[in-house]
């Protein structure tokens, strides 16, 4: 009896095709990186159906992709949200989400100590499409004053960046609700490990997952997460506007999500030791830990937060000239922007997260030109207080 073949294709044929059904019956260990840009059909009839809305089959990575899926219900899970989205960066996933619920005409009500980034997407880009950003302070007094029919959305970063202010959830919570406002925290600095503001009545979260999520400065990527109709809001600003995360980089985040948990841990040890150390410090003037009794957020930190954090900042006595010669004598750290991978990073937030904002912006974001932020790594914390002993001496 002849043995029956498969059809006989061209060698460049079988090169497109074999060995790919192997794979999809596979069940790997690591999750597979699914870099295709489309995906097939099985018929004109789930076509209809995808064009529907009937079909969840994947159709090009911009609109979903099943890595990115994997990336996406994990966070959903570390948040306890119903539901999450990766994106190209924490940028994307900010204007994203807050396009989701925002028109022109209408407002944003924000904390004012902000990312920079943030800050200058309120005040440069959101004013040109018709988008009002009002301020209030961290601890949200006033805020009866500056809601108005038009504000849709109360926006707030704690810990802030990247002085480490903190803002009270459930009175933002709380607030919210009562002027029926859309809440979205910014908890890139504290990550899902130390807090999870949906659990405390916020209604989203975003996330620059380049940092602690990821936690290798090895990729650029965003995230939101909060009930599932919103999210849908939100991938649909991610598809028109292409602010879409490539499968590569998911991996990368899923990775990441993995030894979140013992990283974090890790690392809010290491930065209190330092935090200790450098408030001692004669050439100090002030150190920005919730973790010290000194900061003035430190008993609401206690109360929200499940660890302090791995982010500090610290003023220096000789202003910007002593900090330009600090961050120019730094080994250990490494003088670069960016925070929460495994490497300890140390920075000038008038030249890097804040620059472009004026005298006045710094004063109302807490930021003076000796400012010097760090982000603690997994290095041991002897060999950082000994660099930083060195580099003040």
């Amino acid at each position: 009896m002849k043995k029956k073949t498969g059809p006989r294709w061209k060698a460049s044929t079988r090169a497109i095709h074999v060995g790919e059904e192997k794979f999809r019956r596979s069940a790997p260990v690591a999750p597979p990186i699914v870099r295709s840009s489309t995906f097939t059909f099985s018929s004109t009839a789930e076509m209809k159906r995808w064009a529907e809305g009937r079909s969840a089959a994947y159709i090009y990575t911009r609109y979903g992709n099943p890595t990115l899926t994997i990336a996406e219900e994990k966070i959903a899970a570390l948040e306890g949200a119903p539901a999450a989205i990766v994106t190209a960066s924490g940028m994307a996933a900010i204007s994203s989400a807050l396009l989701a619920v925002v028109r022109s005409g209408e407002e944003i009500l924000a904390t004012r100590q902000l990312y920079g980034g943030t800050y200058r997407l309120f005040r440069d880009i959101f004013p040109r499409l018709g988008i009002r950003v009002q301020y209030v302070e961290n601890d949200l007094a006033g805020v009866e004053r500056l809601v108005s029919p038009q504000t849709r959305v109360l926006y707030i970063e704690t810990p802030t960046n990247p002085t480490l202010r903190l803002v009270n959830l459930r009175q933002a919570a709380r607030l919210a609700r009562r002027f029926r406002l859309f809440s979205i925290v910014d908890n890139t600095f504290a990550s899902p490990i130390l807090q999870n503001p949906l659990a405390l009545g916020l209604d989203a979260v975003v996330h620059s997952a380049t940092k602690f999520l990821g936690g290798h400065s090895d990729l650029i990527a965003g995230a939101v997460a909060g009930p599932e109709a919103f999210i849908e809001r939100v991938r649909q600003m991610v598809i028109y506007l292409g602010g879409s995360a490539d499968p590569g980089a998911a991996f990368l985040l899923i990775r990441g999500l993995k030894t979140l948990e013992a990283r974090v841990r890790q690392q809010c040890q290491t930065a209190l030791a330092v935090a200790r150390y450098l408030a001692r410090h004669p050439r100090v003037a002030r150190v920005h830990y919730p973790g010290l009794p000194s900061h003035p957020d430190h008993r609401l930190a206690r109360r929200q937060m499940r660890g302090f954090g791995s982010m500090l900042a610290f003023d220096l006595k000789g202003g910007l000239p002593a900090a330009r010669r600090f961050c120019d004598r730094v080994r250990v750290f490494l003088l670069a922007a960016s925070l929460g991978g495994v490497e300890s990073l140390a920075v000038l937030p008038i030249y890097s997260s804040h620059y472009r904002m004026s005298r006045a912006e710094l004063h109302a974001a807490g930021v003076s030109p000796g400012t010097v932020r760090l982000s603690i790594g997994l290095e041991d914390p002897a060999d950082l207080i000994a660099d930083l002993e060195q580099a003040l001496s």
